[in-house]
């Protein structure tokens, strides 16, 4: 299968472009830098910014699927990407007759979603941070899940927790909407995001996704999350280093 992934150098983006390849897939990576992604046999990059309609068409042309790992970090400022980024890619998937498309979404999208026995993050942390500090990124998450749900082709919403990495997939859990689970591993992310493209249970859904066999807590996930940022920092100062 050639699938064509959006931001496909971002943290999620990365991973699903290595299971594609690692499956056998054919990968069209397409990013603003996706020159940054080590030569791989079935890769090809392109730098593509969404917001370019004209040259998000083009990345999509000869796919048979297409996935959005679009992603911005937290803000307070208007964010656009999500919705503005699938409209492009919708139109270009009808241009060149491309008809499956996985984007990933967020579990806040979900109003239902109140993980149980997460008092302190239902309490505090999702008011604090989901609906203020990242507001802005969910509302527009929003918007794009209204866009997909107007669309004809083949769609799927795809809504895990709280992201976190790990080194391997796990015995993770799809469910319909959301899952009753705040947490969800990279690796596992992936891996549903890529499973959708065969299977036809959450075509024009919304599809949950939750890891329940790692252990983890608000405290160990912001600690993971700046281990994981300082590894890719370095290892991008050694690239840039090797090429000067």
């Amino acid at each position: 299968m050639r699938i064509t992934v959006f931001g496909a150098t971002g943290p999620t983006g990365r991973r699903v472009t290595a299971q594609a390849l690692d499956a056998g897939h054919e990968v069209t990576a397409v990013s603003r830098r996706a020159d940054a992604l080590a030569p791989r046999a079935g890769l090809t990059v392109a730098n593509v910014d969404v917001a370019n309609a004209d040259a998000v068409a083009a990345a999509v042309a000869g796919s048979d699927a297409v996935v959005s790992a679009l992603g911005v970090p937290p803000t307070r400022e208007r964010v656009t990407v999500y919705s503005d980024g699938v409209r492009n890619i919708l139109a270009g998937m009808e241009r060149h007759g491309v008809e499956r498309l996985v984007a990933v979404s967020s579990s806040v999208a979900d109003p239902n979603w109140r993980p149980t026995g997460e008092h302190f993050f239902n309490l505090v942390m999702d008011p604090l941070v989901n609906r203020k500090v990242a507001g802005t990124a969910h509302e527009d998450m929003r918007r794009m899940e209204a866009v997909l749900r107007a669309s004809r082709l083949d769609w799927t919403i795809v809504r895990p927790g709280g992201l976190f990495e790990h080194h391997e997939v796990t015995d993770y859990e799809l469910g319909e909407d959301s899952v009753d689970a705040l947490y969800t591993a990279r690796t596992d992310l992936a891996a549903a995001m890529l499973s959708q493209l065969r299977d036809g249970r959450f075509v024009r859904k919304a599809m949950g996704v939750g890891t329940r066999g790692v252990k983890m807590s608000i405290p160990k996930l912001i600690y993971r999350q700046a281990k994981a940022q300082r590894a890719e920092k370095a290892a991008a100062a050694q690239k840039a280093g090797a090429a000067g």
